[in-house]
């Protein structure tokens, strides 16, 4: 299927290949190198050859190679060290005529290696072959195969002379190419198959080139395919032999339409048990694949830089392409994407990105784990809120086509939704803080559909619960809930643009155990000392007989989250939810909330109770509080005191300004004045 094809285009982009060589004195390293330079052996060599440049088209590739040979003695054994971790493949040489030096492969180089942390390819080189004892023949592979089985980072084993000209050029072609065509990302030595993300990218590309979408490539397309790789037609007589090559070892690699995936995937394991690795890579990188079998990140256009409190969501052409692939791979046309549809989607992408937190168990899923189409769009809100490049990345893995700059916006500032009191957000993230034991947890589980648990798992790091509100004029709003573990206040407040990302804050707090701390102290000196001071500082003293009251918490939380936008500029809507309302409220709670919250400026707290499913809108009224930034504002005293103190400063500059001017009236009166008067004597 694959014709000659060379260049640095087809070679990962390197400009060069560093390759070390390094072994036991005497084993030939310098005779090696002057050798395959020269072409010529050499009667006298000095014990270390200066770094030496091979020509760049010396190998079809032409991607130049620079050979540094190395010193084994002990005073150079730093210098060995830094040339090794420099290296882009280490060759490491052993004398056929002494089989001491190869036992020094597996107790000292190759453990020595690993020490340092050379990850490069290696190749072991046996030279001075010309002058092995002919009574002592062995098989290379039968030498070197425990020896590869112990040591995986082994690409090539070769014999050599530099004496008699054998495989010198060999030696360094298989160095070069183990760094540009390696084995390593495609296949796995141990089972002789193809590694999963290899698999993957070869599916994506079959995909792409299966126009038709008939599940095979015709003959029209291989040969398009081919065109588009190795720029070279394929002949009819040359594409029936890759199929009858096929067809012979594997039966369903072939149709009545042509080449099936199967066989596809077949071709490339193929090649590369031939040793026909270049082939597969060059595929890989003519469409954007790198080493890692990851696209190039220059084809995802997501801007560089946004402002903090800006956001980036999808477009409605990307979620529309979203809602049709969510079709395509509902197979059974239940509404769902069970696991395995979604295994089947995402099986075009080096893994699939919903796998570990935040994304695993963020959305609204059924008792057998299937994704709604909301559920579906909500994953992919969540992933373009937090990562982007992920989100567009894999866009483009699963089969988006479109112009990819158009495939997400960036929001408007949330400065500037503000002074228009309005946003046009279609994603809104809501951070919930709260005591522990407040009913956070419960907030996002209720959101998610997922049945009430008396039973108490603290949360330890920042948690995520993403889904879509239905609003009551019938449009839809996604919500992100970000549950902020008590712990974990203080270290995010500690960023100056913590609250940035933020559209709109929520303070759970426990009202069954403001209620128990309240009864716990209403005596009758409490609520007289209450009602005669009614200041914040007595909540405490009322409710609470130490520093567990979840109201005190809450409050104090949102004094500290208020303060914090006040100082940054950040400053964002609050609400305040009342968790576990299934007991009767005590009326002097609702009372004191109902206080603190007209002098913060914000709204009264919103009763939920999780374990009676009575939620109150709570999740639409955020939606509503988030969409208009300008409102629900808390104001601690401190910025009160500032908004104040900045009022008078105004008012006083403009009497100032107004006197000032009044006065420079009055002096241009008098200066035409006294001009008139002047002129009339």
């Amino acid at each position: 299927m694959a014709k000659d094809s060379s260049g640095a285009a087809n070679s990962g982009n390197r400009t060069g290949v560093r390759i070390v060589v390094a072994g036991d004195r005497g084993t030939g390293k310098s005779s090696l190198i002057v050798t395959a330079a020269a072409d010529n052996f050499p009667a006298n060599v000095p014990p270390v050859l200066p770094p030496t440049r091979l020509p760049d088209d010396f190998y079809p590739d032409r991607v130049p190679i620079t050979i540094i040979d190395t010193s084994s003695s002990l005073e150079n054994r730093s210098a060995l060290a830094d040339e090794l971790r420099r290296a882009d493949a280490v060759v490491l040489t052993y004398a056929c005529d002494q089989p001491a030096t190869l036992d020094r492969l597996s107790t000292f180089w190759l453990p020595e290696l690993r020490r340092l942390e050379v990850k490069v390819p290696v190749i072991v080189v046996g030279c001075k072959l010309d002058l092995r004892d002919e009574q002592h023949e062995m098989s290379l592979e039968q030498v070197m195969s425990p020896i590869m089985q112990q040591f995986r980072e082994i690409e090539t084993c070769i014999e050599c002379s530099a004496s008699t000209h054998i495989q010198i050029p060999e030696v360094f072609y298989y160095a070069q190419k183990a760094v540009l065509h390696p084995t390593g990302p495609l296949f796995d030595q141990e089972t002789q198959t193809l590694k999963p993300r290899c698999v993957r990218a070869l599916k994506r590309i079959f995909i792409l080139c299966d126009h038709d979408r008939d599940g095979a490539l015709s003959d029209a397309e291989l040969n398009d395919f081919q065109v588009r790789c190795f720029n070279a037609a394929l002949q009819p007589s040359e594409i029936s032999g890759v199929k009858r090559v096929v067809q012979e070892k594997l039966q369903e690699g072939v149709n009545e339409h042509g080449l099936t995936l199967t066989g596809f995937l077949f071709l490339h394991a193929l090649f590369i048990e031939k040793g026909r690795l270049e082939t597969t890579w060059t595929v890989l990188r003519k469409f954007g694949y790198n080493n890692d079998i990851k696209l190039v990140e220059d084809l995802f256009p997501v801007p560089i830089k946004w402002a903090p409190d800006q956001n980036m969501e999808l477009t409605t052409e990307a979620l529309e392409f979203l809602k049709g692939i969510f079709s395509l791979f509902d197979t059974d046309g239940d509404g769902l994407l069970h696991p395995d549809e979604l295994v089947d989607l995402f099986s075009t992408a080096p893994e699939s990105p919903w796998t570990e937190a935040p994304y695993k168990d963020a959305a609204e899923k059924t008792a057998l784990g299937g994704l709604s189409l909301d559920g579906f769009l909500s994953e992919w809100a969540l992933l373009t809120l937090l990562d982007p490049v992920s989100s567009l990345e894999n866009l483009i893995y699963i089969g988006y086509t479109g112009d990819h700059s158009s495939a997400l916006r960036v929001t408007r500032k949330r400065r500037l939704d503000r002074k228009r009191q309005q946003s046009d957000r279609n994603v809104f993230q809501c951070f919930v803080f709260g005591p522990k034991e407040a009913g956070k947890s419960g907030l996002l589980n209720a959101f998610l559909g997922r049945p009430f648990s008396d039973s108490y798992n603290p949360t330890i790091d920042d948690r995520y619960a993403v889904n879509v509100v239905d609003q009551l004029g019938g449009s839809k709003k996604s919500l992100v809930l970000r549950e902020i573990p008590e712990d974990g206040v203080r270290k995010l407040l500690s960023k100056r643009d913590s609250l940035a990302a933020c559209d709109i804050a929520v303070f759970v707090y426990d009202s069954n155990k403001y209620v128990h701390m309240g009864c716990r102290l209403s005596t009758v000196v409490n609520l007289e000392l209450h009602f005669y001071l009614g200041s914040s500082k007595v909540y405490a003293l009322y409710f609470s007989s130490s520093d567990e009251s979840s109201w005190k918490r809450a409050t104090e939380l949102l004094v500290e989250v208020a303060s914090h936008g006040e100082n940054t500029g950040y400053g964002v809507p609050c609400l305040i939810v009342a968790a576990k309302d299934d007991l009767d409220p005590y009326p002097m709670a609702i009372h004191d909330a109902t206080r603190l919250t007209q002098d913060m400026g914000i709204e009264p707290p919103i009763p939920i109770s999780a374990k009676l499913g009575d939620f109150n809108s709570v999740f639409r009224r955020i939606i509503a509080a988030a969409e208009h930034p300008h409102l629900s504002i808390p104001e601690t005293e401190a910025g009160r005191s500032r908004r104040q103190y900045s009022r008078i400063i105004n008012r006083s500059l403009m009497v100032v300004s107004v006197g000032a001017a009044v006065a420079l009236v009055g002096l241009a009166a008098y200066r035409v004045y006294a001009a008139r008067k002047s002129a009339s004597s």
